[in-house]
């Protein structure tokens, strides 16, 4: 099953203190963007995913979170969902790792 249009209006609802957040289809699902750099996704019957990594990763092991493999993405529980200070604070660290990643990404550029 797809994610759905109203799912995806409730996550960006919830989404919408964060700057320049934004949404794109893709694949059956949508890509959740704030300042143009990816860092969410939905997908598989309403599933919201983050970006993990360095920063986050524990956080989401803490609750037994699944990753979307093969990417750095894992499902936010449901009762970080539901906390909308909780909620946005995971938003944030997702965000801010996406942009870890990506200035990593373009450091390697020119290496």
């Amino acid at each position: 099953m797809r994610a759905t249009k109203e799912f995806l209006q409730l996550v960006m609802d919830k989404l919408s203190a964060l700057p320049e957040i934004d949404s794109r289809a893709m694949f059956g699902g949508y890509g959740i963007y704030s300042e143009g750099l990816m860092f969410g996704l939905l997908a598989d019957e309403n599933s919201l995913y983050f970006k993990a990594g360095d920063t986050n990763l524990a956080d989401y092991a803490s609750y037994g979170s699944h990753q979307f493999k093969p990417m750095p993405y894992y499902e936010v529980p449901a009762d970080v969902f539901e906390d909308d200070g909780l909620f946005i604070k995971w938003a944030e660290r997702s965000v801010m790792q996406a942009k870890l990643m990506a200035a990593k990404k373009a450091s390697k550029k020119y290496k």
